[in-house]
């Protein structure tokens, strides 16, 4: 599952994630099917394109496509710069990135023919135009919505966008998740329209009061590292999957700067003396 955030800042864009990658397979061998989970620390989520200054994403959802040879989106980044490259473009639009990658990966998931009942790839792209003051975040999504939709449109609006295992972030700042709301709609047997009602009431209410125009891109990083290290060890005492763990990886894009690494995890040797 992951969780991935993307934070569109006046003063820049931050992305990160975490590394863990959940793989389910089945064991054929009892008669009931028991599915088997594993987990994996160290999978690249914020993704990199080489040629690409400007811009960057995180994924999150499905940790890879392919059923018999499951791949994660990082190992397919020098296949997704050759197809770049074909054009001989060097900075192109973060929209047009965004339709490139979209295009690439969703093409990557048919070919693999995945299973139509699959959880989707979820992408949060951002970046710097060039002459422009502000970034851009869009957001899509493998197989169903691949068409990338910006998020916070406009030159003065800010904010974050996060997703996956994102239940304890959501409360974190928003106040509740979406589970809220379908315990009430159930509960007291309210219409579509009152819950949506509800959902703007609760929007308005509960929301933390944090000035996302206002904050420097230090405390924009600062914050974005707590909602995943928070997810994280919530996570170790929580009975369910516990989809998001690891090193936290963090990168910020500036209209000057480009794409800058914070925090990357880095290979090492014997990690188990």
């Amino acid at each position: 599952m992951s969780l991935g955030i993307a934070f569109k800042g006046a003063e820049g864009i931050v992305l990160a994630a975490d590394s863990r990658v959940t793989l389910t397979a089945t064991n054929d061998e009892h008669s009931s099917q028991e599915v088997l989970q594993g987990y994996y620390d160290n999978a690249v989520k914020l993704l990199k394109v080489n040629g690409q200054e400007f811009v960057g994403a995180v994924t999150y959802g499905a940790g890879a496509i392919g059923q018999k040879s499951p791949r994660t989106p990082h190992s397919y980044l020098p296949e997704f710069e050759a197809h770049l490259s074909k054009g001989k473009r060097r900075r192109i639009p973060v929209k047009e990135f965004a339709v490139e990658l979209s295009g690439f990966f969703a093409k990557q998931w048919r070919d693999s023919r995945m299973p139509e009942n699959h959880p989707p790839m979820e992408f949060l792209v951002g970046g710097f135009d060039r002459g422009e003051p502000y970034g851009r975040v869009l957001g899509f999504a493998i197989p169903n919505k691949s068409t990338p939709s910006e998020i916070h449109p406009g030159p003065d609006q800010f904010g974050m966008v996060w997703g996956g295992q994102k239940q304890f972030a959501d409360r974190l700042v928003a106040g509740y998740d979406e589970q809220l709301l379908n315990v009430v709609q159930e509960a007291l047997e309210l219409s579509d329209e009152k819950r949506i009602y509800l959902d703007k009431q609760l929007r308005e209410r509960l929301q933390a009061a944090i000035p996302f125009p206002f904050l420097p891109l230090q405390d924009s990083v600062d914050l974005s590292i707590l909602l995943i290290r928070t997810t994280i060890t919530i996570q170790n005492w929580v009975v369910g999957v516990r989809g998001v763990g690891g090193p936290i990886d963090v990168a910020t894009i500036t209209r000057t700067g480009g794409f800058q690494p914070v925090q990357l995890k880095s290979i090492s040797g014997d990690r188990l003396k």
